[in-house]
């Protein structure tokens, strides 16, 4: 997967915003104000890119005694967040349901008023 792939992947599910809220390097991803992904452009630059993301502690363990490109999440909570090597041994379409999994988990623990002010 190429930066711009994940870029469009990340932008297009309901109601998500771009920010970089701790420098100028680290994209994040949001919805409703809390974020789902997040990834290093300067990873992307030096061709090892990754990204964190939001996972089910259950299936987060499941995930990385899996994976070699699945570890625990980097400068994250290791219970709820994994780190994922991006174009390593998890496939194109994992690393979308992944995605898919972490936007959930945070849409789904959204109030009710916050959910319905999202456009």
């Amino acid at each position: 997967m190429n930066l711009e792939t994940f870029y469009e992947y990340c932008l297009s599910k309901k109601a998500v915003t771009e920010h970089f809220p701790f420098d100028e390097e680290t994209l994040v991803f949001k919805v409703g104000g809390k974020m789902f992904a997040l990834s290093s452009l300067k990873q992307w630059e030096k061709q090892e890119p990754s990204v964190n993301l939001k996972c089910d502690p259950e299936r987060a363990l499941e995930l990385r005694a899996n994976y070699d490109a699945i570890k625990e999440g980097y400068h994250m909570s290791k219970i709820h967040w994994n780190t994922v090597a991006i174009n390593q041994d998890v496939p194109d379409t994992m690393l979308k349901s992944l995605i898919d999994h972490s936007y959930d988990l945070v849409y789904k623990s959204l109030t009710r008023k916050i959910k319905e002010g999202l456009v």
